[in-house]
């Protein structure tokens, strides 16, 4: 297996906001607007040194989306920012008529996003805004794994034409990507190669993932590992070139099986390949208050729930 070291432990919010801000400096056509939560997304570095881009909407979420339409359709890039649950759930329409159906230069930053906002509970938590951004036309739908892919995620949606959806979340979690690793959307990254099962991981939930990788190689299981950091364009071929090689599948992911990673594997293998797949993550529950960590082991979503998994779908081979 090959090591990835934890280089630091920082949280991907700030990934959001270092990567906003050399956006801000490498285009000034970038903006970004925010929901009375500025420093809570990040989006306080942006608005310190671009004061003139940046705009404070108060709590008017549908509000902000609207105006960023405009915004876009005026040559600018605006990126909107507050809790998931708010700029994906509390904006849907805007963002279907204004955003999407226009095809709108408009980038949708949900922070906070999953279980992992931990006390806050289920109200602030969400844990479909994959399913809600991946079912519309025109969206790319983004999740990245740590601080260093973020800050990378952010930089290439500024450069991308169109609508997206940038997720990402609160807590302290291991930095292992590179700092110079490339992204490019709709490009997953083999982070291990094996040959029983393949583990396909997004956001928080890579990690975990390298550590089940771990955890099969000692049992003498080879499983291969990859970030799919972009959910929508999917990387079809990097998905079914895995499963021809390892004959089944595991999905992770910090949020409802429904709309999901997993969803999009499965529809996906069931129409070209068909294998095994089992899912680790949400089955149809909301969040609740607790710490990260707990509320991660109560939802089984730990390395040893993906461990589990895979030897699962490896015996239905």
């Amino acid at each position: 297996m090959k090591e990835y070291k934890i280089l630091d432990q920082k949280d991907t919010r700030s990934g959001f906001a270092e990567g906003l801000l050399e956006a801000g400096r490498e285009n000034e056509n970038v903006v970004a607007l925010c929901a009375d939560l500025t420093p809570s997304v990040r989006m306080d570095l942006f608005a310190k040194e671009f004061p003139n881009r940046f705009f404070q909407t108060g709590i008017a979420e549908s509000n902000m989306v609207s105006i960023a339409s405009g915004l876009a359709l005026s040559g600018k890039i605006p990126f909107v920012g507050s809790f998931a649950a708010f700029s994906t759930g509390r904006t849907y329409d805007q963002i279907r008529q204004s955003v999407a159906y226009s095809d709108c230069n408009v980038k949708i930053a949900g922070s906070h996003a999953g279980i992992t906002l931990g006390e806050d509970g289920a109200t602030h938590q969400i844990l479909e805004d994959i399913g809600l951004m991946r079912m519309m036309p025109n969206m790319v739908v983004i999740n990245p794994c740590d601080f260093n892919q973020t800050k990378q995620a952010t930089l290439a949606a500024a450069r991308y034409n169109g609508p997206v959806y940038l997720r990402y979340g609160r807590p302290k979690v291991p930095v292992f990507i590179p700092e110079d690793m490339p992204f490019e959307i709709g490009k997953a990254i083999t982070i291990n190669e094996g040959k029983d099962v393949s583990i396909f991981a997004t956001g928080h939930l890579v990690w975990q993932a390298l550590e089940a990788c771990k955890l099969l190689e000692a049992e003498g299981i080879s499983a291969e590992i990859i970030n799919i950091h972009t959910i929508k364009p999917l990387d079809n071929d990097a998905v079914l070139s895995s499963i021809k090689k390892t004959g089944c599948a595991v999905s992770c992911e910090e949020h409802m099986y429904n709309g999901g990673l997993g969803d999009a594997v499965a529809q996906l293998i069931v129409r070209n390949n068909p294998v095994p797949m089992e899912f680790v993550g949400i089955d149809d529950e909301f969040g609740q208050s607790g710490k990260p960590m707990q509320l991660m082991e109560h939802y089984h979503l730990m390395a040893e729930d993906i461990v589990g998994a895979a030897k699962k779908v490896i015996r239905r081979k």
